[in-house]
This record gives C-alpha cells, sequence and structure tokens, in this order.
C-alpha cells in the first residue's frame, strides 16, 4: 500500500513538472519558416478564407526557326477586257513588248525643233540636206523648221529640184517593177501592192514629188532615221511627217542637195 502511494506521488510530480517544462518552452513561440517547396502557388491557394485557384499563363508554343527563301519572281497577271455592253466574256488582253531602245530612240538632233537657217529660199519651202540628213521648212525671219530623216543609200543618192504634186494619207504602197527585181536577187521578194496602214513602209502620210518616183514620207521603221537606207525617197517618222503634212501645200517646193 506504501508502495503504489509512492509510485503515484512520483508520477504526479513528474507530470507537473513536464508541464512546468513544456510551458517555459513555448513562452516565446519560434518564427515559422516554411519550405521553399511550400511556398508553391499551388499550396498558397488553399490557405486564407478567400482562397482561389491559381491560374497560370499558357505559355507559347516553341516556334520554329523562320527559313528566308529567295523569293521566286511572279508572272504577270493577264489583263482582262470586258466587252463594251458589259455581257460578253472577258476576253485577255495582249500584253505589247516594248520595241529594245536601240530600236526605238533616235539621236536627240533628229528630233523636230526650230533652228536658225539664213537661206534665200521663200518661206514655206522645202529644203533636204543629204549629207546631214535634215529637212528644213524655211519660215520668216530667219528661222526653219527642222526634222531629222532617213535618205538614199549609196547608189540611190540624187539631187535636184520639184515641186510636190499629189498628197496622201495612209498611202498604198506599190514596188517599181525594178524594185521587185532586185529585191528578189537577195531573197527578199515584195507585194506588188500593200494597202495603207501600220506596217506599210510609206507609213502614214507620203508628198510625191514631180513625176518621179521619190516621195517624201513616213515610215515603219523610225529608228532608221538618221541613216542612209532608202531607195532614193526621203523618210521621216509618222509623227513629224504628218506634222509637216499639215504645213505644206501642193505646189510647195522642194530642193534636194
Amino acid at each position: 500500500m506504501k508502495t503504489k502511494t509512492l509510485f503515484l506521488a512520483v508520477g504526479m510530480a513528474a507530470a507537473f513538472c513536464d508541464a512546468a517544462i513544456a510551458n517555459d518552452r513555448y513562452a516565446e513561440r519560434p518564427p515559422i519558416v516554411l519550405s521553399s517547396e511550400l511556398t508553391a502557388p499551388w499550396v498558397m491557394q488553399l490557405s486564407g478564407p478567400n482562397a482561389r485557384p491559381v491560374v497560370y499563363p499558357r505559355q507559347q508554343a516553341a516556334q520554329p526557326p523562320v527559313q528566308y527563301q529567295q523569293q521566286q519572281q511572279q508572272q504577270p497577271r493577264p489583263v482582262y477586257r470586258r466587252g463594251i455592253f458589259g455581257n460578253s466574256a472577258a476576253q485577255p488582253v495582249a500584253m505589247v513588248r516594248p520595241a529594245s531602245p536601240a530600236r526605238s530612240q533616235i539621236e536627240p538632233q533628229f528630233l523636230p525643233q526650230v533652228v536658225t537657217y539664213e537661206t534665200k529660199e521663200k518661206p514655206g519651202t522645202i529644203v533636204i540636206d543629204t549629207n546631214n540628213r535634215f529637212l528644213y521648212l524655211v519660215m520668216d525671219g530667219g528661222k526653219a523648221r527642222r526634222y531629222g530623216v532617213g535618205v538614199g543609200k549609196p547608189g540611190f543618192e540624187w539631187a535636184g529640184e520639184h515641186r510636190v504634186t499629189r498628197k496622201a494619207e495612209w498611202p498604198t504602197w506599190v514596188p517599181p517593177q525594178e524594185m521587185i527585181s532586185r529585191e528578189a536577187q537577195k531573197g527578199h521578194y515584195l507585194p506588188a501592192r500593200m494597202d495603207g496602214g501600220p506596217e506599210n513602209p510609206l507609213g502614214a502620210r507620203a508628198m510625191y514629188l514631180g513625176s518621179t518616183l521619190y516621195r517624201i514620207h513616213g515610215t515603219n521603221a523610225p529608228w532608221t532615221i538618221g541613216s542612209a537606207v532608202s531607195s532614193g525617197c526621203i523618210r521621216l517618222r509618222n509623227e513629224d511627217v504628218t506634222d509637216l503634212y499639215e504645213r505644206v501645200e501642193v505646189g510647195t517646193k522642194v530642193i534636194v542637195m
């Protein structure tokens, strides 16, 4: 009996001692240190009365590296033109290739211009300088309107004085028989007759000189202006011969030198 009482007293004393030690140990609570893993958003969203899901921003998928390729030249699309009444089917418009500069351009000095020109001839007279490839239309006051021309090739040069006996717009070309025979020997076969038009060698206008076969006319080869290429005729660009045609009357004096 005494032994049980002794053990009971010792146990109660130990219990009171442990409680006292515990109270001393937690008198000041140590700071709470969270592991770095516990600060992750999925853990932090679980605490507090206003907890809400954490939305993670969607990361963009990795883009493949951009490869730059040489841009291919695009072919021009055909241009379509409707009928004038809007009901007809669209028809492709032929794309006209521009003429090369070597064939379409002439030297600047052969373009029409007004120049100083001293002469005893009356205004309205035509003077053709075949050596320098110029045609002068004499004006008042010592001036002249000058045009570049193509002249007779070697063996076909000529000089003389005539008058304009006839004028024609988009003239018909009837090659003389001697020209047809001469060209046939070279393998070039000329037509017996060609109606007026853009392909006609006489061009847009013609002024016939006396009773000869020579003419002042246009051309379907404007790049030959300034050269000796004809069979004796005097050729101008179509726009130039048209301008001259409007300034010249039948009966105009023409001097070729």
